[in-house]
């Protein structure tokens, strides 16, 4: 028998981690460590698992101690805190064996990992296992292939405090059809989307239910609709008709291409599955530097015209933006800021273009001799590893005051008022009845946001008009009023950062002087 730690490090303070908004809700974190819980699916029975999820609750050295071999897994954002538990971990004597999207991308940023597992873990999980049970794991192990997920077992959901988190997550597929030049995603899944069957989508969702969880469950997929026809004939008409027997005790959100306003069979589908908010990579208005991004979809796409078919629908647009493009003048910051507010895309994620390890960017960049470092992962730190064309002063500032306008009180109402007047609420997402938690989140609201924040003036303006124009949508706008909050907090974060440059300041304060390029 063996004692397995598994270690899921913590976040920064990011927009999706949603920290500000959480507190409203009593929660610790927004999903739990679905790569971990998986991986823990394929250990012995007899084994003894432990998860320390690090965003809700301390590491502590006795968890350590008490284990044969500590897991963690990450993604870029976490690189700080997973360098942290390493060196714990190896002052403890205890082995690490570290895996997931950072250590594939990276392997060479952790000299003291003593065991990495480097892409998919699927048909690695056997062969460690047995090296386990030997004590005789090698320093890397590889995924020669992106494996079949057809064979991939239910999470170990056992091993969760369900009352810790703001909402479930599960995977229907990897992969992503499109190549947009700034993303590492084909590079880590491959652009062939692999899939599970509609068989194992129900058994997760089942096995979900019978824990006794009810509310918001994520679809981790890179892109929910990469594989169209099998949705629309086997997976969606699955999910509607398990809803439906349980009283839709889930609502659903995911991440998807803009194309998907092309098709009015699989919207259907979606909305009538439970589904009300997408994630789409909008990027920017600015044709040249869609097409500088490879960002194809996106460029033979009236985007205005889409978001508002796409609102109409029922699915909420949680839209991601990105300045900086090589293409992209000062003048992008008031077209971004124009643009998002004239969409109503409430929840708008803005970055700076970096390019991660994996990524054509990154090769670009390096081929042009513009690449000074790796990606920090967490593009609201106003960090950038290339050397952009536009003026770093310009580019820095530009960004600040577009983060701080998107989410100033008075701006941040007045695009979700917008956002209300093509939003329809499907009726799947009509609460049959208010929560306990949606009720003393409510109160939190009045008490934080209503008397002592920024925005009351706002909030209470926005409260009254819901009264009497949209009564129905008033837990969704509570929600979005939360949301807005945690963002601002953020934006004024954001707003007193100086600019984060990795690896070789000396080298970005020598060339930044001038314009370059």
């Amino acid at each position: 028998m063996k004692n397995i730690l598994l270690v899921y490090p913590e976040y920064p303070d990011t927009f999706w981690g949603f920290k500000h908004a959480l507190k409203f809700i009593s929660k610790r974190a927004s999903l739990p460590p679905l790569g971990l819980l998986t991986v823990a699916a394929y250990l012995p029975d007899d084994w003894h698992v432990k998860l320390i999820d690090m965003n809700c609750e301390k590491l502590k050295d006795r968890d350590i101690r008490s284990s044969d071999y500590v897991f963690i897994s990450a993604m870029s954002v976490q690189s700080e805190s997973a360098k942290e538990v390493i060196k714990r971990c190896n002052e403890l004597d205890i082995p690490v064996v570290a895996g997931g999207p950072l250590f594939t991308m990276v392997p060479d940023h952790f000299p003291n990992a003593n065991h990495i597992v480097i892409g998919e873990a699927e048909e690695i999980m056997p062969e460690l296992i047995n090296d386990l049970k030997r004590n005789e794991l090698k320093r890397y192990y590889a995924a020669k292939r992106f494996p079949d997920i057809e064979k991939t077992p239910v999470p170990r959901w056992d091993l969760l405090n369900f009352k810790w988190y703001h909402s479930m997550c599960i995977q229907y597929s990897r992969g992503c059809p499109y190549d947009c030049e700034f993303c590492e995603i084909a590079a880590l899944n491959g652009r062939i989307p692999r899939s599970k069957t509609a068989n194992q989508i129900m058994k997760e969702l089942q096995s979900l239910y019978d824990f006794g969880w009810k509310g918001a469950v994520f679809f981790v997929d890179d892109n929910f609709i990469g594989k169209r026809a099998e949705l629309k004939k086997a997976v969606l008409p699955a999910i509607i008709q398990w809803q439906e027997e349980h009283g839709y005790p889930f609502s659903l959100y995911t991440e998807v291409s803009i194309d998907l306003s092309d098709d009015d069979e699989l919207i259907a589908l979606m909305v009538k599955a439970g589904f009300n908010k997408v994630f789409i990579g909008l990027e920017t208005p600015d044709i040249e530097s869609l097409k500088e991004a490879n960002k194809r979809q996106n460029i033979t796409h009236d985007l205005e015209k889409s978001i508002k078919k796409l609102h109409s629908s029922g699915l909420e647009i949680q839209g991601g933006f990105i300045v900086g493009f090589d293409n992209d003048t000062p003048s992008i910051f008031k077209r971004q800021f124009s643009f998002i507010q004239k969409n109503g895309i409430v929840t708008a994620m803005v970055g700076i273009l970096n390019a991660p390890r994996g990524s054509k960017l990154y090769e670009r960049m390096r081929s042009e001799g513009r690449l000074i470092g790796e990606s920090m992962g967490n593009n609201v730190d106003v960090s950038i590893n290339f050397i952009p064309k536009m003026d770093l002063k310009v580019l820095i500032s530009g960004y600040k005051n577009l983060v701080n306008w998107l989410y100033s009180p008075r701006n941040y109402y007045k695009r979700l008022k917008k956002f209300l007047s093509t939003y329809k609420l499907p009726d799947v997402s009509i609460p049959k009845r208010i929560t306990i938690t949606e009720i003393k989140a409510f109160l939190r609201s009045i008490f934080v946001i209503g008397l002592f924040s920024k925005e009351r003036f706002e909030y209470w303006k926005l409260l009254v008009w819901s009264f009497f124009k949209k009564r129905k949508y008033i837990p969704l706008i509570v929600s979005l009023m939360i949301s807005g909050f945690h963002f601002r907090k953020i934006a004024e974060k954001i707003s007193k950062r100086e600019v984060l440059l990795p690896n070789e300041k000396s080298l970005f304060s020598e060339k930044f002087g001038t314009k370059s390029g």
